[in-house]
Parts: C-alpha cells; structure tokens; sequence
C-alpha cells in the first residue's frame, strides 16, 4: 500500500516534468532551433501508439487468448513497411494544402466538403469517446490498487463509487487543462504542438522503461527466467494451451484483428497528428520504419511471461488480469517497483488522452462548429456580434478548449456506464473498428480517381451502421443497459438478425464478425455508388491532385481552375481575423516577396494569392471553412463540367500543367534541331586539335570496325535464316546509333572551342528547367525501372544562364545517372539549393560510385579508351565535357563528388540573375 498523497504528489510532479518538457520545447520552437527535428523523436512520438491498452490490456489479453495479443501490434509493423509510398503522400498532400486534420483531409479530397468533413468527425468521436474512457479506466483503476493495495476482481462496481470521489473524475479534468494549454494557446497555420511533441515522447521512453523494468523483476526476480516461467505454465494445462495459437485464436480471428490494427494505425487521430500534422520532415519516416517497430518488440517482449506469471500467482479469475503488471509487485511488497508501474501508466494513458483530444477538438472546430457558424456568412464579413478583426480567432480556441473538455467528460460518462462490464482490450477493439471505416474514404482517395463524394459518404454511412449495430450496441448490453439476450437471440427474437450472428454467420468472433460485414457494407457502398455518380469540378480537380500527388511539383498550385475578382485588402481582412494585423502583413509580404507581386490593398488580387490566402486559412480553420471565406470576399465565377473537362486531360491531370510541358517539349527539339544544323556547319572547320583528332579517330574506329565485320559476315553468308540474320543486324544498328551519338557530341564540343555556338542568355526559371529535363527523360526512367525524386525549395529565384544549354546539361546528366544506377533498386534524386549568390543543382544516382581518381579524369574530353565513369567503360565520354564548357561559360561550375561510393553525384551552380558580372 502506498499513501495517497505520495501517489497524488508523484503524480502532479510527474506531470510537472512533462509540462515543463513542454514548454522548454514551445519556447525553443519559438526562437527557431527546433528539438523534435530529428527521427529519432518523431519515431518516439509515433509510439503514442502504444496506450495503458498495450501497457495493463496486452497482458490481460495474453493471460485470456494467449498469443492473440500480437495482431495488435504485428499490423503497424507491417503497415510502417510502405509508410514511404502511402505516407509520404499523404505527408506531401498536407503540407502542401495546410490540411490538419484526417477529416479536413477527407472533406479536401472530395471537394472540400462540409457534410463529409462533419460526418468524419462525428463517427471519430463517437468511436473514440470508448477508448478515452479505456485511460481514465486504467488510471482510475491503478490508483486504487497502488492506494489500496486491493486489485479488482474482473466485474468492477464503477458505478457504485460517488462521481465525488472516482479518481477518473480528477484525472479527466487534469488532462484536460494539460491539454488546453499546450494545443489551444493559439492559433497555427500548421497546427503543429512543438512542446507536446516533445513531452509525447518522453513519454514514450518513460512507459518504455517502466515495463522493461517490471518486466525483467517478474521474469528473473519472482521467477528463473523464461524457460522456469513457462515450464511451470506447461504442468498445468489450462495454461498451456495458451502457447499456441490453434487453441485460442482462430486463424480467421488472427487475420482480421493484423488487418484492423493496420487500418487504426494509420487512420487513428492521435496517430494522424503525430505522423502526418507534426512531422517537420519526411525524410524522418526512413528512421520510424526501423525504431518503431523495435519499440513495439520491445514493449511486448515481457508480456507473456508476466501474464502467465499473473496467472501463476493469483490463479485464473482472482483478480482482472489487466492490473497483472501492477498487482504482481504490489503482492509481493514492492511499493517503490509499483510506483514506478503506475507512472509508466500513467505516461500511457495520459498521451494518448492528450494528442487524441488536440487531434478530435481540431477537426470539431474546423469541420462541425466552423462550416455552422460560417454558414450565414455574416461572421465572415463582421456583421452581428461577431467583430473585431481576431473574434473569429478567439472562437475557434474558445471551441477547441470546450470541446477538449467535453470529449474527456464523455469519456468519464462511458467509463461510469460500460466499461465495468468491459476490459480495456475490448473497448480498444470498438474504437479501432470504428476508425477502420475511414479506410475505403482515404486510401481509395488517394489511388483511385473514381471515388465520388457521393460514394464516400454512403460508404462512411453503410459502414459505421453496421459498426453500431454489430459491435457498439452490443457493448451497452454487456453493460446491462440493454436486454442481454439481444447480440445472440436478435431483436423481437429474430436470430438472422442478432448482432453476434448477423444473417447466420455465426462462426467468428465479435469484433471480426463486425469488420467483415462493415467493411463489406463500406467497400461495397463507396464503390458502387461511386461507379454510378458523377464528380462535379472541384472534385474531379481534387482528385487529380491527391492521385498524382508524388509526380506532380511540391509547389503546383492549380489556380488555372479558378475564375474571380477580389482585392488584396479585403484578402488581408480576412488574415487579420485570424492572425492579427501584423500576421496578416507578413504573410502578404513574404507572398509579395517570393512572387514580386503587388499587394498594395487596392491593388487586383490574382489566383495565385487568392488560392495562398486560402491555404493559410485552411491550415485554422480547414479547408472547406477556408473556401466558404474566401467566397465571402470573392467575386468568384464557378468553373461549368465543360470548362474543367477542356482543363484536364484524359488522365484527370490539368491540362494546362501537360500544355507546359508539351510546350517545353517543342522548345528543346527546336533548340535540338537548330543544334543539329550548327553540327553540320561546323564540318567545315579545317581540322581539330591532333590529340583531339586522335581521340576521336580511336573511337570512331570501333564501331566502323563492327558495323563492317557484321556486314561482311551478312555478305559471305547469303543462306542465313532470317532469325541469324535479324541477330547480325541489331548490332549493326545499336553500334549505328553509337555512331550517330559520337558524331554530334563532337560537333558540340568543336563548336564550343571554336566560338561558333550562339548563345541566349538570360533570366531562366530553373523549376522549368527541371520539369522539361524530367518529362523528357521520364520513358527512359521507366524503361529502366528507375525511381526518380525531385525536391524543390518552395521559391527558387533566376538564375542567368542559357536555358537551351542548360536543359542540354541536364539531359546529360539524367541520362548518365539512369544508365549507372542500381540494376535491381534504380533511384535519382534531383536537388535545387539556394546559395549565397548562386543556385546549385544535385543530380545523384545510387550506383557503384565514382573512384576518387577517376573524379577529374571523366570530364577530360581528349583521354583515350572510353567512359571511365564508374566500374566500366561505356560512351565515347564526350557529354561531359561538354556540360563542363557549357556551364563554364554561363559562369557556374560543375564537378562529382570525390568520395567513393554508394551512388555518385554530380552538381553545378550558376549564378543568381542580378549577382552577375
């Protein structure tokens, strides 16, 4: 037993610690030296994952079904296997659009809807009411064991206890006020909490240790280790059985609950919030893929052997299994080993409780109260009681603070009516079949262009119909609220229709019996219906961008789509209502900055900044709130199906992006074939330099030397079959074209040394640069099963350069990269970095690498034997040289890295238009 007012002041303290980890993390966030820009503890924050579920319900799990527990945990880890396809897209998509929320998220992919954003919120609530209530559960649970040295029996009396004096009373509002100070403080475009980030994952690492450390003390200090732990479960074959799989857990149970906890993973809020809303960079998803799957292995690796060792010591039915890790060192006289169980708990729930509400009080403000209050409009323009130009800032904190309040009261009401007659493992089954439902919504919408608004929401609708009927309906009967009698017999006695054996499938488990009829509805409805419904164009635009989203720029803006009037000062209004007067002017000066564009406030608002405003605001208030104040200010003319149709392309793209490229496209095979006819005018040179003449002699003298071999062989050979003779003739052709290449990069580097070559130099946009190289080259990519990945700065500024040589430049160098990248794994990274007074560009390839001696030799255009790039001779190695002397003379330079392996890359810069001569 330990005193109260230890475990209240350990407590209070304990929070404490977290508060000020907090708030150290705001104030260094504030001053720009971010401490959760690093992996390591965004991998950490991810484990907010693991709640008092995994910490009191895994063991209470195993000690009833075994091994049945490890489906909970062995979904993520499959799903964090193809985080770097599926969330690094939905990462890209967020930032770009500012969406902050899975039900913004939702609302923005299938036209910004209100009613499919308001009905993503309130299946989230309703699902997760129950496992808020699972934390105020264990919390309230583990104080009284700790306080009373008396561990419950499996039926609880929750009810029973005066409201007055339940410690879940005390602790909902204590994390409530935590909550509200470090996720309402104000208003972010981001909504990203720095500080809770940080106290997340310490938490982490605290609930990490503490069952580490009971777990090694129950393992090797009450018991012999693992084997003495599991011979002494094999003597008594109650306890046996629960080492295998066959004997407690269906295959069909097995598969269902992996795939459940696959779909929560990625689709709970708390864990939207920390892998998507709060991520600084997505290149910290590399590092998550492997920390977080041994944070899960190492949470779980003790808790057979204290669930079995729970059994051992108190006997099956003693008390509720789910306080095993408590109750053991509380048994045997170990206060201070308890204390720190309980704080481990404690770490447990209250995460989980604190990002969940943050991540659900969002998406009430944004998508159920906001779309309401903006409705009328008169909010928007200032009208009514609502005035003053930061009123509509205070309303969305003041909503978000009330509705933080309000999801922990409502828990404590589902803690005092359900959860006697529940364990924490099946409440947290309830809540996650519940956001399971979101599945076919977003993962259709992100690779499917078909998904209708229409779909999605009788998909959402069918789906968590059913969810009720066949999973959360019954809970309240386990509960006594209703005739117990009703999951199996039916209602009026009708047993097709019982909850537990809806249509006279009988033969599953609750929980798995629930997701395959509501996911069968959900799938079925969404695509059905959306097979036989149309998009309107905000859709159809919607989709196209959310499909698409890794193959189109970071900083694509598809404003072609919009038509409207509006000024720049009533766009700042609008700012100003939410971030204040000097938040307004700087966001309209880092715009006017980055485009040079005029934002005197009678100056005509363009497209671009009417779509930037509304990003800003979509970022507080979402996205289709965001559109509904926008219109407010806007004389907007809304696209017809014809107009978006003769936009977009077959592909759903937008036409007029595919239009810029096409046109980029024609420019450099106009500027190719004006090349072509300067090579042939320069064969007029009288002669070239001897080493020159020399080196070129040797190379042209191979592939003459084969294209007659072959031929001869063809002559003296006149009976050939045409299947012999086709095999002669490819290598005549292939050493043709090599022929063919050698012949014009001669030309090109003779017309660079002779003066010949004409040059248009001036301001160039190396974003189009980038994009004509890329599109150019994308069917040689995909011939060779190449991955390429562009990163961009948001604002790239001119360079001076010729932009014909240096697309030229830059085929050479993707071309080269596609021919010596991986064979197997084929990846190249194209960057653009700002420097000081110049711009340069990587062009990277993850092949063998370059030898350190050979770094200077490849760009030498007279050197004999060929391509010393990488491992083996290839080309007549004139290209680069060639790209040397282009970029030379535009005032750049260009050079390889002089490190041996992996990969090699290549770089250049060229110098920032006004910083030239």
């Amino acid at each position: 037993m330990v005193a109260t007012w230890v475990v209240i002041a350990v407590s209070v303290t304990y929070l404490g610690l977290l508060f000020a980890i907090a708030y150290y993390g705001d104030r260094r966030a504030t001053r720009g030296r971010s401490i959760i820009s690093n992996g390591y503890i965004y991998a950490l924050s991810i484990a907010v994952y693991a709640t008092s579920w995994t910490y009191y319900g895994s063991v209470g799990s195993a000690a009833s079904g075994g091994i049945a527990w490890l489906p909970i945990y062995l979904g993520p880890m499959v799903v964090v296997t193809v985080w770097w396809v599926v969330l690094r897209k939905i990462i890209r998509i967020c930032k770009r659009d500012r969406i902050t929320s899975l039900a913004d998220f939702v609302s923005s992919r299938y036209g910004k809807s209100q009613v499919l954003g308001g009905l993503v919120t309130v299946i989230a609530v309703l699902g997760l009411v129950p496992y808020i209530a699972l934390q105020l559960k264990a919390i309230s649970t583990t104080f009284t064991i700790l306080r009373d040295d008396v561990a419950p029996a499996t039926s609880g009396v929750t009810g029973s206890i005066p409201i007055h004096q339940d410690t879940a009373l005390y602790a909902a509002l204590l994390l409530a006020a935590f909550t509200i100070v470090f996720g309402t403080r104000h208003l972010d475009a981001t909504e990203r909490h720095e500080g809770m980030v940080a106290a997340i994952a310490f938490e982490s690492m605290v609930k990490l240790v503490a069952f580490l450390v009971v777990g090694a003390w129950v393992t090797y200090g009450l018991f012999n280790g693992f084997s003495d732990i599991v011979a002494r479960a094999a003597e008594r074959p109650e306890l046996e059985e629960l080492l295998t799989l066959s004997s407690t857990t269906s295959y069909g149970t097995f598969f269902w609950l992996t795939v459940l906890s696959m779909l929560a993973f990625l689709l709970l809020p708390r864990q939207w919030q920390v892998s998507v809303v709060e991520n600084v960079d997505e290149r910290h998803l590399r590092t998550a893929t492997w920390v977080f799957p041994l944070y899960l292995l190492l949470i779980n690796l003790f808790v057979l052997p204290i669930s079995l060792a729970g059994l051992l010591t108190f006997g099956s039915g003693g008390i509720d299994a789910d306080t095993y890790v408590l109750a053991l060192p509380m048994a045997d006289q170990k206060p201070l080993l308890a204390l720190l169980v309980f704080i481990g708990g404690l770490s447990a729930a209250t995460g989980m409780v604190i990002v969940e509400t943050i991540a659900l009080s969002t998406m009430v403000s944004n998508s159920l109260v906001m779309p309401l209050l903006l409705r009328g409009r008169g909010a928007v323009r200032g009208r009514g009681a609502l005035r003053g130009p930061r009123d509509l800032g205070r309303l969305v904190l003041l909503v978000r603070r009330v509705t933080i309040v309000g999801l922990l009261l409502l828990g404590f009401v589902y803690f005092r009516v359900a959860t006697d007659a529940l364990g924490l493992v099946q409440i947290g089954l309830i809540s996650f079949a519940a956001v399971a439902q979101f599945a076919p919504a977003v993962l259709g919408g992100l690779y499917w262009k078909g998904g209708t608004h229409t779909g999605a929401v009788a998909g959402l609708l069918a789906g968590i119909g059913m969810w009720f009927y066949t999973l959360l309906l019954p809970s309240f009967s386990d509960s006594g609220w209703m005739p117990p009698s009703l999951p199996v017999e039916g209602p009026f006695g009708i047993e097709l229709l019982a909850p537990y054996s809806l249509f006279g499938l009988a033969d599953l488990d609750p929980v798995s019996h629930a997701m395959f009829w509501s996911m069968l509805a959900n799938v079925g409805v969404f695509v059905t219906v959306s097979l036989f419904s149309r998009h309107n164009p905000v859709e159809r635009v919607q989709a196209a961008v959310f499909v698409d989203a890794l193959r189109r720029p970071s900083d694509r803006r598809d404003t072609a789509l919009w038509r409207g009037s509006a000024t720049v000062g009533a766009l700042g209004g609008l700012l100003e209502r939410f971030v204040g007067t000097q938040g307004a002017r700087e966001a309209l000066s880092a715009y006017a900055t980055r485009t040079a564009a005029d934002v005197h406030p009678d100056a005509d608002a363009d497209a671009e900044l009417i779509h930037h405003v509304e990003t800003l605001l979509a970022g507080s208030v979402g996205s289709a709130s965001a559109r509904v104040m926008v219109s407010s200010v806007v004389s907007e003319e809304p696209l017809g199906m014809s107009e978006v149709m003769e936009i977009l392309d077959e592909a759903s793209q937008v036409r007029a992006y595919s239009r810029a490229l096409e046109r980029k496209s024609r420019e450099l095979e106009a500027a190719t074939a004006e090349l072509r006819e300067a090579n042939e005018r320069l064969q007029e040179l009288d002669r070239l330099k001897d080493d020159f003449v020399s080196t070129v002699t040797h190379e042209l003298r191979t592939p003459l030397t084969s294209i007659r071999a072959f031929s001869e062989i063809l002559i003296d050979n006149p009976d050939l079959d045409a299947d012999e003779r086709a095999g002669f003739l490819q290598p005549i052709v292939d050493e043709t074209e090599r022929l063919t290449r050698l012949i014009n990069q001669v030309l090109d580097l003779a017309k660079l040394e002779a003066g010949a070559a004409e040059w248009r130099v001036g301001p160039v946009d190396l974003r189009e640069v980038v994009s004509a190289s890329t599109s150019a080259t994308a069917q040689l990519f995909r011939d060779h099963g190449v991955d390429l990945d562009i990163e961009l700065p948001e604002a790239v500024p001119e360079v001076v350069a010729d932009q014909d040589r240096v697309v030229q430049v830059m085929l050479n160098l993707l071309g080269n990269a596609v021919k010596f990248a991986d064979p197997q794994r084929g990846h190249v990274r194209v960057g653009v970095e700002v420097q000081d007074g110049e711009v340069r560009v990587d062009v990277a390839d993850n092949g063998p690498g370059i030898p350190e001696e050979d770094c200077e030799v490849i760009f030498d255009k007279f050197r004999q034997g060929g391509d010393t790039h990488r491992d083996r001779p290839s080309g007549t190695g004139l290209g680069l040289p060639i790209s040397r002397e282009i970029i030379a003379h535009l005032g750049g330079r260009l050079w390889v890295a002089r490190q041996p392996g992996p990969g090699a890359t290549f770089s250049f810069t060229l110098p920032l238009a006004g910083t030239e001569g």
